[in-house]
């Protein structure tokens, strides 16, 4: 007959994906390759022919779903099993649920605050997986498929990376930590997915717009002042929809979670001892 023995980490925390170095090293270069192709307005030689095709945000969103298709086979071979992906689609279906309540309106954006949450209890690289699935899931309900969905879900997966990552802490200050975490989430988030579209705007005119081959300071003028006229309001008002939830919430959500994650036992070797012999 086989028992389950509950284990923990050094460090006291569940790890509903156990990322192998491989699973890592995936991780490590799909978001390299991310920050390229939400940078490269900025980072790129001016002088080259890549820098002045406002095309290439097309050539990324082609590539990003095949990186991040790689990465979630890696991560789900051998680091995967029927209770992750149980919670995992649980949350994901929770997320895509709660995304239209606020539909972005007014940067209302009420998914976040889970993704924070549940790869705070789960682990990073859960996080990672949830973040992504949880966006790609709101996207078929509301109809969001298109180029930008996969910068959305990369977005989305290294927000609930990060919280994976964070300091243990509990109490108030992991409330007060979370908080934080999610409002510099939500800050980035915005700003991320303002680089993946400010290409397209090159029609609009003085300071705002984009210029193929420009200087990385003229540039990065322009981007900022592209995002203090166009989007602030919205990323100030997603980083404070994820402070409210998180300080509402976030004791609530916290203690269920990882109740569920106790009886789940994800981490727990299966120890096999011999049958009693009948009496």
């Amino acid at each position: 007959m086989s028992t389950l023995a509950p284990a923990s980490t050094p460090a006291g925390r569940t790890r509903a994906i156990r990322l192998r170095p491989r699973s890592a090293a995936a991780i490590v270069a799909v978001s390299l390759a991310g920050v390229v192709a939400f940078g490269w307005p900025l980072i790129v030689d001016p002088g080259t022919t890549f820098a002045h095709s406002t095309d290439a945000p097309l050539l990324f969103s082609l590539l990003m779903p095949l990186l991040l298709a790689v990465v979630l086979a890696e991560i789900s071979e051998g680091g995967l099993d029927v209770k992750a992906i149980a919670m995992l689609g649980v949350l994901s279906a929770v997320g895509a649920a709660l995304r239209p309540v606020g539909a972005g309106t007014a940067g209302l954006e009420t998914v976040f605050f889970l993704l924070v949450l549940g790869g705070r209890v789960f682990g990073a690289g859960f996080g990672f997986v949830l973040g992504a699935s949880t966006l790609f899931a709101s996207a078929l309900i509301t109809g969001g498929v298109g180029p930008w969905l996969p910068f959305q879900m990369l977005g989305a997966a290294w927000v609930g990376l990060g919280a994976g990552l964070l300091p243990r802490l509990r109490g108030k200050a992991e409330i007060v930590l979370l908080a934080a975490y999610g409002a510099v989430a939500g800050l980035l988030y915005g700003v991320a997915l303002n680089l993946m579209f400010w290409p397209f705007t090159t029609g609009m005119a003085g300071d705002l717009s984009f210029v193929a081959g420009a200087p990385l300071l003229e540039n990065l003028h322009r981007f900022g002042v592209f995002s203090l006229a166009t989007s602030l309001g919205w990323d100030l008002g997603r980083a404070l929809t994820n402070i409210v939830l998180i300080t509402l919430t976030g004791d609530v959500v916290l203690r269920t979670l990882r109740r569920a994650a106790r009886k789940a036992a994800f981490e727990a070797p299966v120890e096999f001892t011999p049958a009693s012999p009948p009496t």
